[in-house]
């Protein structure tokens, strides 16, 4: 079957505004708020991640306040790393301590490596990725009651991208598309963290779209763990946003 050239730019500004969608949820929640991090050890790493439980437990760490969440500027140290097109942070002593098969996990329990970790980990859950990626970050690394709803939905739209982009079955399905812009913390406390990002990325008509996207975590075995959002659907946890007016800005990635 052969496309119009109208038909044609119609599946890429769909699969453009799609990419844009699917990574929306992490991309801007990218760096440590703190000027240096001190994990504290508890042994050593393993070297995959662990299934996790449906019990968080405290981390009790120094570095997490229990009165208001302090919103303040990113700190020394952070760096970036390529994924896909999209450029995601990284730290030394927060994390991501492993990087292997395009998967990221190893972060420090304390907030630099809560916000390091909603970022690498919740995009990693977009289906673009192919199953490769998205399937073990999903099952090792997302935890709650609709984990299985964003796992299923992965599926279903790994392989509507797959037939729009026809690549072969395990592949990428595509580039990411969006821009970290900002980030405001609602909750830390020793169970868990909340924090809003905000991503910026191509829309329709050549126009850009702000979208700020609730991402939580929790400290569950060691590590930080994103919780799936409801109905596993990460539209459900989005707004539009006209400005970053109440946020704190990223620094440009380097």
């Amino acid at each position: 079957m052969f496309l119009t050239r109208a038909e044609r730019r119609r599946v890429r500004r769909r699969r453009r505004l799609f990419f844009f969608l699917a990574i929306v949820i992490a991309l801007a929640a990218a760096a440590s708020a703190l000027d240096h991090a001190h994990p504290s050890h508890r042994g050593r790493p393993s070297n995959r991640p662990h299934s996790p439980t449906a019990h968080a437990t405290s981390a009790g760490s120094a570095d997490r306040p229990g009165g208001p969440v302090s919103q303040a500027a990113i700190g020394k140290g952070l760096g970036w790393a390529d994924f896909h097109g999209i450029q995601l942070p990284v730290s030394r002593q927060a994390g991501p301590r492993h990087t292997r098969g395009g998967l990221a996990w190893g972060f420090a329990d304390t907030r630099d490596g809560a916000l390091l970790a909603a970022v690498n980990i919740a995009v990693r859950t977009a289906a673009q990725w192919g199953p490769d990626i998205y399937q073990p970050t999903i099952r090792y690394q997302v935890t709650g009651p609709d984990t299985a709803a964003l796992l299923k939905a992965d599926a279903s739209d790994y392989a509507a991208l797959r037939a729009a982009a026809s690549i072969r079955s395990g592949q990428p399905a595509g580039r990411g598309y969006a821009v970290e812009a900002g980030y405001r913390f609602v909750d830390f406390t020793s169970a868990g963290a909340a924090v809003d990002i905000v991503t910026e990325g191509p829309g329709s008509g050549g126009t850009t779209v702000m979208v700020a996207t609730r991402v939580e975590v929790l400290w569950l075995h060691g590590d930080w763990r994103v919780v799936a959002p409801p109905g596993g659907n990460w539209a459900n946890s989005a707004t539009a946003l006209s400005s970053l007016t109440g946020y704190t800005a990223f620094p440009n990635e380097g």
